[in-house]
């Protein structure tokens, strides 16, 4: 019995921890994005029976406008504030392990989702409170901590394969859109049926059932001597104040996480690697610009979306990506290279957002989901050909460093997407999605680039 533990412990590990994560993340993100449009709505409005119902006021400019900069500020306080821990954790988890690194989030979250309800609950409390829920957030570094440590988890269990590697983590970026699925399904429901107070109970009861997962079955992978970073002069001879200690502390491990990506490697592999990361840096941009805008962009007329068929879209949408990577990717991927598929995958997804700029009605924004269902191969396969040009020590601090840049996506996606949207408004409010088919356009060909250089070498790192 207990083999046979261990071995299901090696099949399912981090997917459930994504999975928890990402549910509560797709349950809470319309919950709370529809929570700031109704307290904007009631305190530009001053009347309760208008703005309890979406119907009312969804054509609302001034209401739209508003909202749009409040989720603007919402995002860019996530952002900054989980840009230092996502720098630091990934180094940290080279030598401490990951579990605790993927615990912390859930574990913050839980306060935050706290804060949310009772802002939700208390009728005079204002909406910048919201604010303070996305700092408590972001202190663990949020979801981009969730990834880094899952990744770098994967890393450790597939070092030595790259096509399991590669599959693992379609596997695990596949939970975000299962995820995704089930967290708009089932928040959609829960806020149709029972009101917000329900979705952000329900989004807090997924970061405990995360916790619980991480702390009773998890378990870090074996380290063997050469996967774990040599301790610095300084953690033996570290003298000093306390508060010295702690400015050590996070300088060292920030300086891993830089040192990683930029050191020498053979061939084009430092250039490689940067390369990648701008792919995800841009993936990521777009990925967060998106669901900044979406609700209020399909709320708006001609869409004139309700929040049960906002969800029922998203749910539909995700569930395809999701069986883009766990059903269409593993069969392309017997008759066609990883590299052509992530190619392939960045064309669908340009395709789709000039689809959803062009969409004037239901059936047109449906079709996008279909269109856009190959779009999560790309950012599998570099998060895969990441890992394979970095030794096994430095897993958790190039998912790290790439963890920060991504952190920084909340931030400049707020402020392109969030400050463009209501300029467009009067105009073509479906230019924002252009813009991102745009940015896809610009990684299609990083990638073209990327896969016309020499194959990656056996790891070599030299000298400076």
């Amino acid at each position: 019995m207990s083999a046979w533990k261990e071995k299901l412990r090696r099949v399912v590990t981090v997917e459930p921890v994504i999975f928890f994560y990402m549910t509560s993340t797709f349950i809470v993100t319309p919950a709370y994005q529809q929570m700031i449009i109704t307290k904007v709505c009631q305190e530009l409005l001053k009347n309760n029976t208008v703005c309890s119902n979406p119907e009312h006021h969804k054509g609302d400019e001034a209401v739209q406008t508003t909202a749009s900069y409040i989720l603007l500020l919402f995002n860019a306080t996530l952002s900054l504030v989980s840009i230092p821990p996502a720098i630091m954790l990934g180094s940290w988890s080279d030598r401490a392990g990951r579990r605790w690194v993927m615990a912390l989030p859930s574990v913050l979250s839980l306060l935050s989702g706290g804060l949310l309800l009772a802002v939700d609950l208390l009728e005079n409390i204002s909406v910048y409170w919201t604010l303070f829920a996305a700092a408590l957030t972001g202190l663990a570094g949020g979801h981009v901590s969730i990834f880094l440590s899952s990744f770098s988890y994967l890393a450790d269990l597939t070092m030595g394969s790259s096509s399991s590697r590669t599959l693992r983590m379609a596997v695990a970026e596949s939970m975000i859109f299962v995820g995704g699925t089930v967290g708009f399904l089932l928040g959609g429901f829960l806020e149709q049926e029972f009101g917000l107070q329900a979705a952000f109970g329900a989004y807090i009861g997924c970061h405990v059932l995360s916790v619980l997962y991480i702390v009773l079955w998890l378990r870090d992978p074996t380290m063997t001597e050469n996967t774990c970073i040599a301790p610095y002069k300084e953690d033996t001879a570290e003298q000093g104040s306390q508060a010295d200690k702690s400015r050590l502390f996070i300088l060292k491990y920030a300086k891993l996480s830089f040192k990683t990506v930029f050191k020498r490697r053979s061939g084009q592999d430092r250039l490689k690697l940067h390369l990648l990361v701008l792919c995800s840096f841009i993936n990521n941009l777009v990925a967060v610009g998106d669901q900044s805008i979406l609700l209020l962009y399909l709320m708006y007329e001609p869409r004139e979306f309700t929040t049960a068929l906002f969800g029922v879209f998203n749910s539909v949408r995700v569930l395809l990506l999701g069986f883009g990577l766990l059903g269409l990717f593993p069969v392309l991927m017997r008759c066609m290279k990883e590299m052509t598929l992530a190619k392939l995958s960045a064309l669908s997804r340009i395709a789709s957002y000039v689809l959803l700029a062009l969409s004037s009605n239901t059936w047109l924004v449906f079709l996008v989901a279909v269109v856009g269902a190959p779009s999560g191969i790309s950012q599998a396969v570099i998060r895969s050909l990441s890992s394979s040009i970095v030794g096994a020590d430095e897993q958790g601090a190039m998912f790290s460093f790439a963890a920060s840049v991504e952190a920084t996506c909340i931030l400049i996606a707020a402020t392109i997407f969030n400050g463009l949207y209501p300029l467009t408004l009067p105009t073509f409010p479906g230019m924002p999605f252009i813009i991102m088919a745009v940015f896809m356009l610009i990684v299609l060909i990083l990638l073209q680039w990327i896969s016309e250089m020499p194959a990656t070498h056996p790891r070599l790192v030299l000298s400076d």
